[in-house]
């Protein structure tokens, strides 16, 4: 279920209650804690059977976040609400400029966003991206099989889309985008469209959704997750302390949420904990070869983390029904495609490897997380941020691309 993030566990109880209370299909709205500063809605229904996953978007939809004038703070330009590219590269220590050319990283997602390829060009416009388009060859959208039979339309997922494709470009302005879109919110079509994604040839593949781990859980990963050389990121969640699939899947990089500000340290930037992503111990999935924390006798979520915090929010351009153009959106739906793109960065994995294993051997190439909480868990490390690995954060954000290559 998709909850509202807060601070305390009464606000989560009562965040809670509002979901279960929403009405089939529709996105709920509640008031973050006011030391956020910001109303937020879920892009996306919560789920209503199992199996079924929702997207990890977080929209504001009142107030101003701290980001509001971040990026034109940098670059003395006029720019929407929320970081852009040029604020997310600084902060990340990314190559953008002249790597990622010939890489192609897939988004998956449910239903069908008309307004992709077009409302991608607007944001690509505002920052002074080159055009990313059908035409030219750098945007391709397909259907979960490969085709062009797109599914019904849904506002929601669209913005979900946006937010991915916007973040990719980000991130990656020379990454080519493919966008597979899942008949439904199904895992069995979710992960159908995982497939799909490698099969045309993406190395990288981002998928923001979540929902409730299962029994199924393991034959999930050997049939849509298991995909040696492929790098597939997934959000943690934005329901604070616990655990979603397919996050909780062995071979993928379970991506966390922080907060980011500008700071007067030699970096500039810091990150810490954000109350809302999601972390702790999988109840079905082995731990991983390459992870060796000792609070979980299973697989440990997360990996890594990026922005996630709508207080610190992303600007995202969406136009599709409800939407209202600029947005500015958090949520780890956020912070998976900007993995996806730090991957891509770093070049195509090595054949037969597993990427989720890449920042556990260049630790120290990650700016670490060292502050903050998602939760109670009596001070544990799988809610706290700490110094080395956490569950919030896993073992940082991104420095560069070298935690990312293998």
């Amino acid at each position: 279920m998709r909850r509202t993030v807060s601070l305390t566990a009464v606000a989560t109880l009562a965040a809670a209650a509002l979901v279960l209370a929403a009405p089939t299909g529709q996105a709920v709205q509640a008031t973050v804690s006011p030391s956020y500063g910001v109303t937020v809605a879920h892009a996306c229904a919560a789920p209503t059977k199992r199996g079924e996953m929702a997207c990890d978007a977080l929209q504001v939809t009142a107030g101003t976040p701290k980001s509001a004038r971040a990026e034109s703070d940098l670059t003395a330009a006029a720019a929407p609400s929320g970081y852009g590219p040029a604020s997310l590269q600084a902060a990340y220590n990314l190559p953008s400029a002249s790597s990622g050319t010939g890489q192609t990283v897939a988004i998956v997602d449910a239903y069908d966003d008309p307004n992709a390829e077009s409302d991608l060009a607007v944001y690509r416009s505002q920052y002074g991206l080159s055009p990313c388009t059908a035409a030219n060859g750098c945007f391709k959208k397909v259907d979960q099989n490969g085709g062009t039979s797109y599914p019904r339309g849904d506002s929601g997922w669209a913005e979900e889309i946006s937010l991915d494709l916007d973040m990719i470009s980000a991130a990656c302005p020379n990454c080519k985008i493919l966008l597979v879109e899942a008949g439904s919110a199904s895992m069995a079509n979710l992960g159908t469209a995982v497939n799909t994604a490698v099969k045309l040839g993406a190395k990288f593949v981002s998928n923001s959704y979540g929902g409730s781990e299962s029994s199924s859980d393991a034959s999930y990963d050997s049939t849509y997750f298991n995909h040696p050389g492929v790098a597939i990121t997934v959000s943690s969640g934005d329901n604070g302390y616990g655990v979603e699939y397919p996050a909780a899947s062995k071979y993928v990089t379970a991506v966390g949420g922080t907060s980011l500000k500008a700071a007067s340290n030699s970096r500039g930037w810091t990150d810490t904990v954000w109350s809302g992503a999601g972390s702790g111990c999988s109840a079905y999935d082995a731990k991983p070869g390459w992870q060796n924390d000792t609070g979980c006798a299973k697989r440990t979520m997360a990996d890594v983390s990026a922005v996630a915090d709508p207080n610190t929010g992303v600007a995202v351009y969406d136009s599709y029904r409800s939407a209202t153009g600029w947005m500015v959106f958090g949520g780890t739906s956020a912070s998976s495609p900007l993995i996806a793109a730090a991957y891509a960065l770093g070049g195509a994995p090595s054949a037969g490897s597993y990427p989720a294993s890449f920042p556990y051997a260049h630790s120290s190439a990650l700016y670490d997380v060292t502050s903050g909480s998602n939760g109670s868990c009596a001070g544990s490390y799988l809610c706290t941020g700490t110094a080395g690995y956490d569950g919030p954060s896993g073992l940082g954000v991104p420095n560069g691309t070298t935690a990312f290559t293998g």
